[in-house]
This record gives structure tokens, sequence and C-alpha cells, in this order.
């Protein structure tokens, strides 16, 4: 029987393991297992395994030749994993796709905490239509948002057109942020710089969910007292079980394969 090792503490990596464990499957440390699942992501700060005191570099020296799994791996990280098998699955469409709907919830909630108003009727702006502004677009819209979505791509343009928000385009952005109440970015890029800044409101909510470095500038915006969110990892924050279960079926698949 193959052996797993799921590494980690936090809520999504537990339910991950318990899921295992109802099936009986064969848990065991790291440096027995065939099967690593690690935390997501991999590594915050290059030095420890997100979630645990472990260290990548003595962790990956004792898991040569074996099987890893985990997620949003840093560039850094690659070249020392040249002697493991790994799979990104945040670079997995069916991943990414499915944790685009607890990152979304997520980012309303967020949204809702962080507030004292109600987001219905309220001028809601969605920047970057990838799969986590789509499905936030459309989750907004049920709640009765004015949703504006920012796109590059005129075929994007286009299909939020066709889905009844409003579409702006990036070179247009200016234009529109002095009329938002809300602002969600999924844009890894410094999209909200100090110029942006100060056209917005002062009461404006800002959610952040991009990843590191984010998409905002911090330092202005607390000069502004303009509020920002950086809310990061998300489905495993607010639909940690959820998040397992999305994980644990590509992970088995990918094993049935490659067995």
């Amino acid at each position: 029987m193959e052996k797993y090792c799921i590494v980690g503490t936090d809520d999504r990596s537990n339910y991950i393991r318990k899921l295992y464990i109802n099936e009986n499957i064969n848990i065991v440390d790291f440096e027995e297992a065939d099967y690593i699942i690690s935390s997501v992501p991999f590594t915050r700060d290059l030095i420890h395994l997100t979630s645990t005191n472990i260290k990548c570099d003595e962790f990956i020296e004792k898991i040569k030749g074996k099987t890893l799994f985990t997620g949003a791996i840093k560039e850094e990280i690659k070249p020392k994993l040249k002697d493991v098998t790994y799979y990104d699955l945040m670079r997995i469409d069916e991943v990414a796709t499915l944790n685009a709907i607890p990152t979304a919830e997520g980012a309303i909630c967020e949204a809702i905490k962080n507030s004292n108003t109600v987001l219905s009727g309220k001028n809601v702006l969605v920047m970057g239509y990838g799969k986590v502004g789509k499905v936030l677009s459309q989750k907004l819209n049920g709640i009765g948002c004015n949703v504006y979505c920012e796109a590059r791509k005129e075929s994007d343009l286009a299909m939020i057109e066709a889905m009844g928000y409003n579409s702006i385009h990036l070179n247009t952005l200016d234009n529109y942020l002095k009329d938002m109440d809300y602002i969600f970015n999924t844009i890894p890029l410094m999209m909200l710089n100090e110029e942006r800044l100060r056209l917005l409101k002062e009461d404006v909510l800002i959610i952040d969910l991009a990843s590191n470095p984010g998409g905002v500038d911090f330092d202005i915006a607390n000069k502004l007292n303009r509020k920002v969110v950086w809310s990061l990892s998300l489905p495993s924050k607010v639909a940690p079980k959820s998040a397992a279960i999305y994980l644990k079926s590509t992970i088995d698949r990918i094993i049935k394969e490659i067995e």
C-alpha cells in the first residue's frame, strides 16, 4: 500500500488528512511517504513550509525521489525541487476554477465584515476578469450591486457586457475610480498606485485578493486613509473543508494516472 504524508497544520491540511484517514490510507511521516501533500502556498518566507516550523531546504533534501503535491511554488524554490516530482496544484485549471468559488464568497464576506453599509445598490469594481473575477462579479451582481469589471482583452470586455455588467478598459479605469464604493482587485500587479488611490472616495473599501506583493500601494493607502483589506488564501480560511475536497479530488486523479 502506498504511503501518504500530509504536511501542515492549517484547517485545509487537517481536513485533507481526515479525508484520507477515513479511506484507511496509510499516513506516515514525510521521510517514509511515497506521496507528500504540503500546505498551499508551499512557502511564504522562502525559509519555512507554510504553517509549519519545517525548513524548506531540509524538507526538500529528505523528499528527493518522492512525489510532492503543493501549490503556489515561488520561482526561487523551483530549482531546488529538481530531484522531486512535484505538482503545483494552483496551476491546474480545475483547482483554480473551483477555488474561485470560496475566494469570491470569502471576498464578499471580508467586504461585509469591514464595512458599515450594505453592498446592494453600491458601485462595485472588480479589477481583472479571470477565474476569480468572473465568479466574484456574478455573485456581486446576484446581491444587487452595480457591478463594473475592468479588463484589457476585447473578448473579456464583450463578455462583461453580455453578462449585464459595466465594462471598463484598463486605459479608461481612472475615469471611474471616483465613483466606486467597493473595489476588489484580483491582479497581482501594482494596480492601485498613489495616483489612483488619490482618485478614490475617502470611505471606499478595497479588498485586495492578489498574491504577494499585492496590487495596492499599502503604505500610500495608509497615508491617504484609504481602507485596504489584503485577503490571502481565502479558500483555506473561509471554506477549508470545500478547499480540501477540491485538492484531494485532483490529487487522487493525478495519482491514478501516474500509477
